[in-house]
Order: C-alpha cells, then sequence, then structure tokens
C-alpha cells in the first residue's frame, strides 16, 4: 500500500479544464513540471510560449502582463517587485560603465538616489536636465549618452512637460527613453502615440509604471511594470531582468488583476475631486501658489493639455490624476506647516498614493532639487493624494486645519 503522503502528493486528478470566472485562476509556482526530458529542453520561456520556472513565469502573471499591454498601448511587459525595482531593472539592463543617464530635475526621488549611489559606484554617470527645457535636454545628451528619463507630471511639483519635444531630441540622437508613466497610468495618455491623430509616429522607447498606486488601488500591494514595444528591447530587458532574478507572487497579481477592471473608473474619481481641491485651493490665501497640470497657471498646463484633453466637443475633461500640491506662504515657519499637516482628520501622513484613503506629504523642496525652480514661488511644499472620499469632505478637513496653521 502506498504511503499516504507519497499518494497525497502524487494523486492523479486534474480538474476539468472547461472552467470560467470574471477572475483567472491563481498559479503559485517557483517548480515547473515537465512531463518529460525533451519538453524540459526544448521548452522556451523569453516568448512566453512554454513555462519553466516560476521567476519565468506563471498563467496568472502573463495574464496581468498582456493586460496591462493593452492598458498602456505596448507589445510586451515584464513584472517587477515594486515600481523602483522596474526603474532599476532598465538601469541595469541597458548601462554599464563608462554610460550616461540623463534625469530630470524633478525626477522621482528614489531614481536619483539609486543613481547617486549604486550606478554611480558601477562608474555610470548622471546628469540632470531642466525638464521644461527641451534645449537643456539637447545640449546634454553626449555620445555617452544611452538612456534618457522622462516624467509627466514631474514628482512632487508636477511640472508637465513638452513630451513631444524631448522624445523627438531623444530619437533623433539615437538614445533610448524610458517614462515613469506611473501618474498617467496609460489613462491620462498613451506614451507609445505622442501625437495622437497627426500621422507622426512618436513614442517613448519603455513605460515604467508603478502598479502600486492605481493598478492596485487599495494601498496594499508593491509592483511595478516595464512596457515596451520593441521585441529587441523587451528582450534586453528580460535577459536583465532574469540575471537579476526579480519576480512577484501569486497573490499580489492576483489582487492587481482584480482591480484592474475598475482603474479607469477609479482615475476618473480620482482626478474629478482633485481638480475641485485644486481650484478651491487657488482661492486660499495660505496658498501663494497651487500645482496642478488642469490649472491653466501650472507650469506646462499647455503641455498638459495638447496631451492629455480630450478632442473638441467631448464631453471630458483630460486625464490628470489624483495629486496636486501647495506651496504654502513662506511666511509660516515650518512648524506651523507640520502642525498643518497634523490637524487634517482624513488626509493621512504617509507616503504613495493611488489608493482609497488620502494622503499628505511636506516635502523639503530646498533639499530635493539642485536650484530653486525660476517657475515655483518661495513657500514650503505639501503634496496631498485624494483618494475616494466625498469632495466636500476633503474640503472641510482641509478647512478645518488651516485654521490651525492660520493660529
Amino acid at each position: 500500500m502506498t504511503n499516504v503522503s507519497t499518494s497525497l502528493i502524487h494523486h492523479p486528478y486534474t480538474p476539468p479544464a472547461d472552467f470560467a470566472a470574471p477572475q483567472p485562476g491563481v498559479f503559485k509556482a517557483s517548480t515547473v513540471i515537465f512531463p518529460n526530458v525533451a519538453a524540459m529542453r526544448h521548452r522556451e520561456w523569453k516568448d512566453k510560449s512554454g513555462y519553466t520556472y516560476g521567476l519565468h513565469g506563471t498563467p496568472t502573471t502573463f495574464i496581468l502582463e498582456e493586460r496591462l499591454c493593452a492598458l498602456e498601448g505596448g507589445g510586451q511587459c515584464l513584472l517587477a517587485p515594486s515600481g523602483l525595482a522596474a526603474i532599476a531593472t532598465v538601469a541595469l539592463s541597458l548601462l554599464k560603465t563608462g554610460d550616461e543617464v540623463l534625469l530630470p530635475d524633478n525626477a522621482y526621488g528614489p531614481n536619483k538616489s539609486l543613481c547617486d549611489a549604486e550606478l554611480h559606484n558601477w562608474g555610470i554617470t548622471t546628469r540632470l536636465y531642466d525638464a521644461m527645457d527641451p534645449d537643456d535636454l539637447a545640449a546634454k545628451i553626449t555620445d555617452r549618452t544611452r538612456l534618457v528619463w522622462l516624467e509627466a507630471a514631474g514628482s512632487v511639483t508636477l511640472e508637465f512637460p513638452d513630451l513631444p519635444a524631448l522624445q523627438r531630441i531623444c530619437r533623433a540622437r539615437g538614445v533610448t527613453s524610458a517614462l515613469d508613466n506611473t501618474w498617467g497610468a496609460g489613462l491620462a495618455f498613451n506614451a507609445f502615440d505622442l501625437r495622437p491623430g497627426s500621422g507622426e509616429i512618436l513614442g517613448v522607447d519603455i513605460s515604467v509604471h508603478a502598479l502600486t498606486k492605481y493598478p492596485s488601488g487599495g494601498g496594499d500591494v508593491l509592483m511595478g511594470s516595464i512596457v515596451t514595444r520593441d521585441p529587441g528591447l523587451h528582450l534586453r530587458l528580460k535577459l536583465g531582468h532574469m540575471r537579476l532574478g526579480l519576480g512577484v507572487s501569486g497573490n499580489d497579481t492576483e489582487t492587481v488583476l482584480r482591480s484592474l477592471p475598475s482603474i479607469a473608473l477609479r482615475y476618473r474619481a480620482h482626478d474629478a475631486t482633485a481638480r475641485a481641491l485644486a481650484k478651491w485651493a487657488t482661492g486660499r490665501a495660505e496658498f501663494v501658489q497651487v500645482l496642478h497640470p488642469a490649472l491653466a497657471d501650472s507650469p506646462g498646463h499647455a503641455h498638459w493639455k495638447a496631451l492629455c484633453a480630450p478632442p473638441e466637443g467631448s464631453a471630458q475633461e483630460g486625464g490628470a490624476a489624483g495629486l496636486f500640491s501647495v506651496i504654502i506662504d513662506e511666511r509660516y515657519t515650518q512648524a506651523q506647516v507640520d502642525a498643518f499637516c497634523d490637524a487634517l482628520a482624513l488626509f493621512k501622513i504617509g507616503y504613495s498614493w493611488g489608493g482609497p484613503m488620502s494622503l499628505v506629504v511636506p516635502y523639503e523642496l530646498a533639499q530635493m532639487r539642485p536650484r530653486w525652480p525660476a517657475h515655483l514661488k518661495r513657500g514650503t511644499l505639501v503634496r496631498f493624494s485624494v483618494g475616494l472620499e466625498s469632495a466636500a469632505d476633503l474640503q472641510a478637513d482641509l478647512a478645518q486645519a488651516l485654521m490651525r496653521l492660520a493660529g
């Protein structure tokens, strides 16, 4: 008689294959079983034609990758354990000692840290360019430049650059471009079609997305993605991804898959509330500047409107995510600004965004930017991430906290 443990491990039953439900099944695996040695030797993991090992994909991760391609307009996708891991995968797969990478001066802070530390230690040079000045990018590209990062809108200060102009420069100089597309989420604009309807084929080479934010939508998952259209570029990234041993869990993949169908509805809700609050904030004397790409006087508004606004006659407004920042008049001390943030009841203090709960973070901009941007007024910058609460309740929360600031 076979031992019970052996019977359980090698039980022959296989359920019928014709099961269908709204959500795909969750496959978890490190080991993948092959039917025979020939299959083990001939299966190919690089093109998703078969399964070889958990790190190289399961049916669950393949489904999410394909749906993200549909979201962002790409052809191939890789998943990473976080948005920063996706950024690091791009850098480590494409750069080598002696190369140079250019970052916008308003780039995501951890990307700058990665470049200043690890990439610097490996002999890769990093330089910053003015995201709002395409001529500055053109002047800083050298024959050693191998990668240019783009970001729209800029991290924390939310300037919206002239993405088509920046991408044309990269293409003319033969430099790979990578966009941090977390803010746009594949919804505000198409990173691979920056001139829709114009006949001009213009798009970035790589779109990196922190799925932690809008695709997850719950504030409870860390994951990132790398989307491309060029199969050769994708293979370079995939080989680097494989060598780094990056993988995501089946449960986290399931969570993003479950949330993805509602991303457009949630994005519009975040957008509408943030837009309403940003407009309200422009009338408050405590704020000397309100930063939100859809506001006419926000830096880069014309670029946002050209890329993100809907066609004439459309009833919808252009996509603008759920973030806005304010610069609080410099007559208020840092202690007063901190007390204002502490007094908020619905806006919780915490990093990230895209979840159901609204968040607030005060930033020390002078430490983040090498020079204070000429288009920003002096004061203390505070960024708000709008959740899914009602706009009226959030506005009331801001108003009561501003009384603490004045006090």
